[in-house]
């Protein structure tokens, strides 16, 4: 009754407010879903061809995947920023933190190309000891790491757009590259069209093709379409001192927690691939299944950060906590749906995939545990992503997954597998548990408020 009090004294109009998230949820639930995409069709496809190269092209997507976190942390971290400046209307810093961004992103994904390049061997050993997936992910390896810098660029521009709003492009640069990408798919990995069959080098280069393509209307959009943010070469050759030491403050957390989680998940991949190629053939296709069940749960924790922070921008904190409210709800619903969608893909995945006996008893439990696993990810996942870092409070998640990744789930999973000898469903559980610790910590910081805070400045100035 007091919450319904509030809600009418604040004068908020809940159905423009759900019309308003629902126009930024569908299409970045779109380009969540075409973003797996792109994997789920190489999981296809290479299955089709064998567990080896499926495991291959899996591994060696732990390099990019690892590369992607600290591209999301990066513009996560942007968000924060520019999503309280789109709130008040300060555009001139928001395309300082554009051409910021951009240059980090150059940085780091040119690490990751050389790297690449340089040592496949040793990064697919990370990941695995079998000879045969270690040479299939070689020959990806060295094909994909061209693409790496061309996906940074794109990244950080599309998420600064979707920052203030600007949703819809992202939307149709990725749905026409994934288009691209199944078809090309098919002419190389299988020879289609008078082309040679060339296997996981075929799913390595139309990859590449595709990312070039991204790139290319990114530019044609940046230059012919955008009017509001603009590109501005000097702001990334020149960056502004106090803006910059803003965007460390608030994004430096975001790229630590963003890295350390997924080097937990790539860790899990590891503990796995070191029990076989059957366990690691499962996790890939349970893990693609996962993604396509939180691309809306994973889409409402982004219009969560961008709704938020523009609120908290626009001076409307007792607005930002009523919608808070209502964001909980949702990404708790969206997690459900979520799950049941696991536990009816369970039999399709097995029937389809030319798996090993093994393999698919690994996979039927795998999307068991996941079922429930979606639900917890989507509640903590729209509160640390998205509400918590709304407010500028990004060295919470950094804290709560170090804690339950790697003091929990993480440590246990390899005592269990390394040490006792647990079988893989055992593992698998224990490697999963860590959104279900995280669940009632993120709650207390929720209702604690400490989260709400606006970090913007009168005016960054520079140059």
């Amino acid at each position: 009754m007091l919450s319904r009090q509030n809600n009418r004294e604040l004068g908020i109009d809940w159905k423009t407010f759900y019309g308003n998230v629902f126009a930024l949820v569908v299409p970045m639930a779109l380009q969540n879903l075409i973003n797996v995409g792109v994997t789920a069709a190489d999981v296809m496809m290479l299955g089709k061809v064998g567990e080896k190269v499926l495991s291959g092209s899996s591994l060696a997507g732990q390099v990019q995947y690892i590369m992607v976190l600290f591209l999301f942390g990066l513009t996560s971290g942007a968000t924060v920023l520019t999503a309280q400046y789109w709130g008040k209307g300060d555009k001139k810093t928001i395309e300082k933190i554009l051409g910021m961004g951009i240059r980090a992103a150059v940085t780091i994904t040119l690490i990751f190309t050389i790297a690449a390049l340089t040592i496949p061997g040793l990064l697919m050993k990370i990941f695995t000891s079998d000879p045969l997936v270690i040479t299939e992910g070689i020959k990806y390896l060295k094909i994909v790491a061209f693409s790496y810098v061309m996906m940074g660029i794109t990244q950080v521009y599309l998420y600064i757009m979707r920052s203030v709003e600007r949703v819809v492009v992202a939307t149709v640069v990725y749905l026409i590259s994934l288009i691209c990408n199944v078809i090309l798919n098919g002419i190389f990995i299988f020879g289609l069209f008078g082309c040679p069959a060339m296997g996981i080098r075929g799913a390595a280069l139309a990859t590449l093709i595709s990312r070039i393509l991204e790139l290319f209307l990114v530019f044609i959009y940046a230059k012919k379409f955008n009017r509001d943010i603009l590109f501005r070469f000097r702001y990334f050759l020149h960056l502004d001192s106090v803006l910059l030491k803003d965007f460390l403050k608030y994004a430096l957390p975001v790229v630590l927690n963003e890295v350390m989680w997924g080097m937990g998940t790539a860790a899990n991949t590891a503990i796995l691939g070191h029990m076989g190629s059957a366990a690691v053939a499962a996790n890939s296709v349970a893990q693609v299944a996962r993604q396509l069940a939180t691309v809306v749960a994973f889409g409402l924790a982004s219009a969560t950060a961008i709704y938020l922070g523009k609120t908290i921008g626009e001076q409307k904190p007792e607005h930002a906590k009523a919608y808070a409210q209502r964001f909980w709800v949702l990404s708790v619903l969206m997690g459900l749906i979520g799950g049941g969608m696991i536990l009816i893909a369970a039999p399709v995945a097995t029937s389809l995939l030319a798996l090993t006996p093994m393999a698919k008893e690994y996979l039927r439990f795998m999307f068991f545990v996941m079922s429930y696993f979606v639900v917890a990810q989507a509640f903590n996942t729209t509160m640390i992503v998205g509400t918590f870092r709304s407010g500028g409070d990004t060295r919470f998640g950094l804290i709560l997954d170090m804690s339950t990744m790697w003091g929990c789930s993480i440590l246990f999973g390899a005592l269990a597998a390394f040490v006792f000898h647990a079988s893989v469903p055992v593992v698998y559980v224990i490697l999963m548990s860590d959104e279900l610790i995280k669940v009632p910590v993120t709650w207390i910081r929720f209702k604690s408020y400490k989260w709400l805070r606006n970090v913007t400045r009168d005016m960054a100035e520079g140059v």
